[in-house]
């Protein structure tokens, strides 16, 4: 029995929640069902460390392992640069017309653009797309925003189903008419649940090797350094916390280009010493286990899978609300969401929960349960389901 091929594509593959969400699903696929191929680029604007750098690699053996298939395309960047998109589009259909897959699925913008017309020149079948939220507001300015909204209108013509992460960033290309309603399908990204939910770290021993005392009050957050994810705005919070809470820590796990920039701001703010920057980790699940309190303030956000880690790991959650956030936080059960880009509400929010252990206790406990409902086995079935269904009505037998 030939098996139905599949073909990922994507710009970046560094440990950032797009790509571990591509990685778990061509991991999850049944291999005796598909034929599964990943194209990446190189990674280079990810500005990643030799940690983060070995934890891909890691990543792409193990895909290896399970019977995916690597590509690597150097000019499938996440920038635009025309000479080099050229050339990627180029290489995609020639690689889409020699490997014939039934199904293209691309995950993010740019390889969104670039993958779904070459899928369309070479005649795939199949067109999937997985924005993993979306540039409709936070990233560019007016006239390039205007733009992507324009090809994204115009390549969702030619896409046979669009993935949204949450039920809110389906919303969201409604508003700015992406599609119509019935393209849209609603997928949670999954997480390995068991790296957090199991993780065998004793936060206490943990604090001692990050050298922070054991009574100290925690608060952390983890993602790529970079304007999106606001992490300015909870330096800001830190400073307000600080002066009246002194024996609290912020800890920031994750690189990025603005890694010297937020270094520099806690430096201005008097508060250099109260703030950890420690890069990229392996062990994020047991620095993460030394939190009292999560904080997300990303100003733009598809689903925040960080968001179902803290959960797994039973920590209370203080996020920006706006984007997927909003369907994985609610206000009051499992954390606060504030608005976003505004340092007074997250430190009024962190200060609550310094000052009420029992409700730090009680939304711990429900994002634990809440934090269920996005196992990695669930998306993986989702998306098998997905494929059978648009094959279908494309009158293609998925046991070809």
């Amino acid at each position: 029995m030939t098996r139905i091929k599949v073909i990922h594509v994507i710009t970046r593959f560094d440990k950032g929640g797009a790509a571990e969400n591509t990685f778990l699903t061509v991991k999850g696929l049944d291999k005796e069902r598909y034929e599964a191929i990943l194209i990446r680029g190189l990674s280079y604007e990810s500005n990643m460390g030799t940690s983060e750098t070995r934890a891909v690699e890691s990543c792409l053996e193990d895909a290896g392992r399970n019977g995916v298939r690597i590509l690597t395309i150097p000019e499938l960047v996440r920038r635009i640069y025309p000479l080099s998109d050229l050339r990627a589009f180029l290489k995609l259909i020639r690689i889409f017309r020699e490997e014939r897959p039934h199904i293209v699925h691309t995950h993010t913008s740019k390889a969104g653009l670039l993958g779904r017309w070459a899928a369309r020149l070479a005649g795939v079948p199949v067109i999937v797309h997985t924005p993993h939220g979306h540039v409709f507001w936070g990233y560019f300015n007016e006239w390039k925003t205007k733009l992507y909204i324009f090809l994204e209108r115009l390549t969702a013509t030619i896409t046979d189903r669009i993935i949204t992460l949450t039920a809110q960033e389906k919303k969201d290309h409604l508003r700015y008419h992406i599609a119509h309603e019935n393209k849209f399908t609603v997928i949670h990204s999954g997480v390995d649940l068991n790296r957090f939910s199991n993780v065998q770290a004793n936060g206490t021993e943990m604090k001692d090797k990050l050298g922070i005392p054991e009574q100290t009050f925690v608060v952390g957050t983890v993602g790529r350094l970079t304007a999106i994810k606001g992490q300015k705005y909870l330096i800001e919070a830190a400073k307000k916390m600080l002066a009246k809470q002194p024996e609290t820590v912020f800890v920031f796990l994750g690189d990025g280009e603005l890694m010297d920039e937020l270094k520099m701001l806690a430096t201005n703010l008097g508060i250099k010493d109260k703030v950890r920057f420690l890069g990229w980790r392996p062990d994020v699940a047991e620095v993460m286990s030394t939190f009292d309190v999560f904080v997300l303030p990303s100003l733009n956000e598809g689903m925040g899978k960080v968001l179902v880690e803290a959960m797994a790991l039973g920590k209370p959650i203080i996020a920006s609300n706006i984007g997927g956030i909003t369907d994985l936080v609610i206000h009051e059960e499992n954390g606060f969401l504030v608005p976003h880009a505004d340092a007074d509400a997250i430190a009024r929010s962190i200060k609550s929960l310094y000052c009420h252990p029992a409700k730090r206790k009680e939304m711990g406990g429900n994002g634990k349960r809440k934090a269920l409902e996005y196992n990695s086995y669930s998306m993986s079935e989702m998306i098998d389901q997905l494929y059978i269904e648009l094959l279908a009505l494309k009158k293609l037998d998925p046991n070809v």
